[in-house]
């Protein structure tokens, strides 16, 4: 399907607009950021990777009954995706202790979590994306009570189902972040992405890092952890 105008750039995707009005282009990038954008750098083929390894996690969402915005692969790092408005709230779901988890209040680094943590995030890089309860979101407007519901349903499913998945796979789902849009009738619709950029993947007997957590603290072979991802996936 041919690109239209740009309608929005962020810090890792693209998106254009198309001749349906239904459907956007969405265009992976190589670029990588981290700490709010304060580290910056390129991921070589970040952009193909996280492309083909979303394309597989929202293709099994979808056959478990779970609607994204996923249509088809177009490029190797474009992607047709259904027209949503993105709510503003970043949904992490924890499975194990890391990152702010053990900054914040103190858990030990890699402790099995007794049921997944979901927290809530203001979407807003001015702000710094930061942590926010069900107030919050009510009071901005953000949601309504019944979208927080679905929300909320949704992401402890997505979870189940990429537990299961990536144990196959031979790789332990530590935490994640997902995005969701509703349509112009309003149906709430898994959006962005699912990657080694908004997920926190370890082997699943070495505990070995296989995300941009190696961007992030400088650990070497980073565009190697996204290919063994995706090799794993593929398997």
């Amino acid at each position: 399907m041919e690109k239209k105008e740009l309608m929005y750039e962020g810090k890792a995707k693209i998106i254009f607009k198309t001749a349906d009005e239904d459907k956007v282009i969405v265009k992976f990038k190589d670029t990588a950021t981290a700490f709010d954008g304060k580290k910056k750098g390129e991921i070589e083929e970040k952009g193909l990777l996280n492309a083909a390894i979303s394309a597989i996690f929202f293709k099994l969402l979808e056959e478990k009954g779970i609607p994204t915005h996923f249509v088809e692969l177009i490029t190797v790092d474009e992607m047709l995706a259904r027209k949503v408005e993105i709510i503003p709230i970043e949904v992490v779901v924890r499975n194990i202790a890391a990152g702010s988890l053990v900054r914040r209040l103190g858990f030990p680094e890699g402790e099995a979590l007794e049921h997944p943590i979901l927290e809530f995030y203001f979407k807003d890089d001015d702000l710094g994306d930061p942590l926010m309860n069900e107030y919050h979101i009510f009071g901005k407007k953000l949601a309504t009570a019944e979208e927080l519901e679905v929300i909320k349903k949704m992401a402890f499913e997505i979870n189940e189902v990429l537990i299961a998945f990536l144990k196959e796979k031979g790789i332990e789902l530590v935490d994640f972040k997902l995005e969701f849009g509703r349509d112009d009738n309003g149906k709430i619709y898994l959006a962005d992405e699912i990657s080694p950029d908004t997920c926190r993947f370890w082997d699943s007997e070495t505990n070995e890092v296989l995300d941009k957590d190696r961007f992030r603290k400088d650990m070497g072979n980073v565009e190697e952890a996204y290919r063994e991802v995706l090799a794993r996936l593929q398997d």
